[in-house]
């Protein structure tokens, strides 16, 4: 724990999916441990952390009770931090859900993706089914919103988050490589953190050579403050960004620079 109460110590693991969930799920008992041990309280973990997009979402998809979650929880459990990470769910139309499960301490919930990825030839919506609600928890004093990968794109998302009372907004993502896209990824990270007046950390997939016109990842994962300053940000490689954030910047900027009113 940090001491502070308007301070939250996290952590963004980079991880490089496969399309083994338990060879995934070894992985994030790794990061989870070490991002733990260095004094994190929220560990978030990249979108498809349970199977990367090289594979069919459908074939991995277990339910929030199923034993991949379960996995996550006994992870979030043994080290006591709140746990951040991307899978998918079977969906009533025989879709899935590109899902967050968050949990860990004393938190149980999930985020839906709720804008997909159809864009840059790839068509997210064909497998998978669109979430309808905005989600935030909190912790440790600090309120915490939601979002994944191509929501990044939507601003009205995170200015909703912000009217919310979220200070933090968690951004996993699996953003696929070409032409321009690192340079959107930094772009749109800092607009919506400025968007929201939030602090923002966005955990992306470690650079994979993409799968067709899948997404899969570029890395540079980043923490953003609430005027878009970037404060961390990891390169390509797998990595562990940590970092404390401090609500007190967030109730500051809102201060001086009302716009969300």
């Amino acid at each position: 724990m940090t001491g502070n109460p308007t301070t939250l110590r996290i952590a963004a693991a980079q991880i490089a999916g496969g399309t083994d969930p338990l060879a995934n799920l070894a992985a994030i008992e790794d990061a989870v441990g070490r991002a733990a041990g260095r004094g994190a309280e929220l560990v978030v973990l990249p979108e498809a952390a349970m199977a990367s997009f090289a594979a069919d979402p459908r074939e991995a998809a277990e339910p929030l009770d199923g034993p991949w979650a379960s996995g996550v929880r006994k992870i979030a459990a043994a080290h006591e931090v709140v746990v951040v990470a991307g899978m998918f769910e079977p969906a009533p139309d025989g879709r899935v859900h590109n899902t967050l499960l968050i949990t860990g301490g004393g938190l149980e919930t999930a985020y839906r993706k709720i804008h997909l990825y159809d864009a840059f030839g790839s068509r997210e919506s064909d497998t998978v089914a669109p979430g309808t609600e905005l989600v935030q928890v909190e912790l440790g004093g600090v309120r915490i919103g939601f979002a994944t990968c191509y929501d990044l794109r939507f601003a009205d998302h995170f200015t909703a988050l912000g009217r919310a009372g979220a200070e933090l907004v968690v951004v996993p993502a699996s953003w696929g490589a070409g032409p321009g896209k690192e340079e959107q990824w930094d772009l749109l990270t800092r607009a919506r953190a400025h968007d929201a007046q939030a602090w923002l950390l966005a955990c992306d997939q470690a650079w994979t050579p993409p799968s067709g016109a899948d997404p899969l990842g570029v890395g540079r994962s980043v923490l953003a403050d609430p005027l878009g300053a970037v404060h961390t940000r990891l390169g390509g490689g797998p990595g562990l960004l940590v970092a404390d954030v401090d609500v007190e910047t967030v109730r500051a900027v809102r201060q001086r620079v009302p716009v969300l009113g």
